[in-house]
């Protein structure tokens, strides 16, 4: 893996447990099942390595806690 891909990977990583310890300490409700719905997308985006997807669905599930 690159130095670049590795960055990357990192960024992914710490922005995926950012999202999960928020959704966390969410209260359950509607949005909290969203929130997860887009997390598991971003599982998914980031295990066939697409970063940039994964980013996104984290955002949409950031979003969605708020």
């Amino acid at each position: 893996m690159s130095e670049e891909n590795q960055t990357a990977e990192n960024q992914t990583v710490k922005h995926m447990a950012s999202v999960k310890a928020a959704w966390d300490k969410a209260p359950e409700g509607p949005e909290k099942a969203t929130a997860l719905k887009h997390y598991q997308a971003a599982e998914n985006a980031h295990e066939a390595e697409n970063d940039e997807e994964a980013h996104n669905e984290l955002k949409q599930a950031s979003r969605a806690l708020v």
